[in-house]
């Protein structure tokens, strides 16, 4: 690989696992690197996350895939029932075949231990400053690099931005200017004891309920020692984007029409975190001269992809991938990632909205979904996925190839 002789670091704000990864790709190309966090300590918030066979090849690419294993629960399957009357909908096997087509599994994890194996990655390759407490306010440029102004006052140097500052990005902000859009539909996160979980439902498989205009989903996590409990909803009031402790209450309210085997789910948390989820509108340019944007920042979704993570790995692993293939050239390497995610990213985003429209089915179009999928072999399955997990670090600048093949010809042209 390609190593940076000069000394200054690159910047990233954000300190999660986008902004982690994003660390731990720079390192790999020679980089040191300082993580601007807002936070007042490096950690994570939140529940469980699925993850794919395109975050393991992305682990991998980052040297951390042995120590991302170790904490994974590996599924037989991912599987949707209905919530109203129990039948199952469809059913995908992630075990042996599934592994073979995508050359990873298909594994649940808590998200905090995501960003653990990140960390002590980054930790470990000792070129790495944290600053926490650090909020960005804007982003200056000249020609030999960017200065990012803190809200304490401070400026900090460096010779690039990669802006990993989460859903609500100031340096997005700053830059695009573009309004969130918020769905209206909430979400609700807890995690359960395994002792505490019914038996009947202690599968190994991420498994969903969709019920009309609300859905369930569970999974172990921690070795089965715990169960992930997530349930969404389409709310009734207006929604404001954020998180805030959740009401037991509310929950109930929503899920009158739903199968007792499902509905008990809701009873078992003994506390709840409240999510109004909000996306953007795709956007076609990330970067801006020596400042790029990374994972939410770039592409903020909701949740139905189960790919926000993942998404923000695979950015990593591509921007570093450029960086090499560029010669270290930032902004030709900004460019280069940028062509080579932003249609990848956004057909995550439309399809998010799309499977929340499924999942959440009433009357005849309930009846539609469930005809989609049942009886569908996993052959069938697999390869209406292939588009999703078969990503990987040989391919992940394929996307950008079209564009640079055309500018190769014009340069040899002219």
């Amino acid at each position: 690989m390609g190593f940076a002789t000069v000394q200054a670091p690159v910047l990233v704000a954000g300190g999660g696992i986008g902004g982690l990864a994003a660390a731990l790709a720079l390192v790999r190309q020679g980089h040191t690197v300082k993580v601007l966090e807002q936070a007042p300590a490096i950690g994570e918030i939140g529940a469980g996350i699925q993850l794919g066979p395109n975050a393991f090849h992305a682990f991998d690419a980052l040297g951390v895939g042995e120590a991302a294993r170790t904490r994974a629960v590996f599924t037989d399957s991912l599987v949707m029932h209905d919530a109203v009357d129990a039948s199952e909908v469809g059913r995908i096997p992630t075990g042996e075949a599934f592994r073979r087509r995508f050359g990873n599994p298909y594994a649940v994890i808590h998200r905090a231990d995501v960003h653990h194996t990140l960390h002590e990655g980054v930790l470990a390759s000792g070129r790495v400053e944290f600053l926490t407490s650090t909020r960005v306010e804007r982003v200056a440029q000249d020609d030999a690099g960017v200065t990012v102004h803190d809200g304490q006052g401070r400026a900090h140097r460096g010779l690039a931005l990669v802006a990993a500052d989460g859903v609500k990005s100031v340096v997005r902000a700053q830059y695009v200017g573009d309004p969130a859009r918020v769905t209206g539909h909430v979400v609700y996160r807890a995690v359960v004891a395994r002792q505490d979980f019914p038996p009947e439902l202690q599968w190994n498989a991420a498994s969903l309920w969709a019920g009309p205009d609300c859905h369930l989903v569970h999974y172990p996590l921690r070795g089965g020692e715990q169960y992930n409990v997530v349930v969404t909803f389409h709310s009734r009031q207006p929604e404001a984007w954020g998180v805030t402790e959740g009401s037991a209450d509310e929950v109930r309210s929503y899920f009158q029409g739903i199968c007792p085997k499902a509905r008990q789910l809701i009873d078992l948390p003994r506390s709840w975190k409240r999510w109004a989820t909000a996306d953007r509108e795709p956007i076609g340019r990330w970067t801006y001269g020596r400042a790029t944007l990374l994972g939410d920042a770039a592409h903020p979704t909701t949740q139905y992809m189960a790919q926000g993570a993942c998404m923000a790995m695979e950015d990593a692993v591509t921007l570093g991938e450029a960086l090499q293939a560029t010669g270290q050239d930032f902004a030709a390497a900004f460019d280069l990632y940028q062509r080579a995610r932003v249609a990848r990213t956004a057909r995550i985003v439309l399809s998010g909205r799309e499977m929340g429209r499924l999942y959440h089915a009433k009357g005849v179009e309930r009846l539609v979904r469930n005809a989609l999928w049942q009886g569908r072999t996993p052959e069938r399955f697999y390869d209406a996925l292939e588009w999703l997990y078969g990503w990987n670090v040989a391919n992940c600048l394929s996307a950008a190839a079209p564009a640079a093949t055309a500018a190769a010809a014009a340069a040899a042209a002219g």
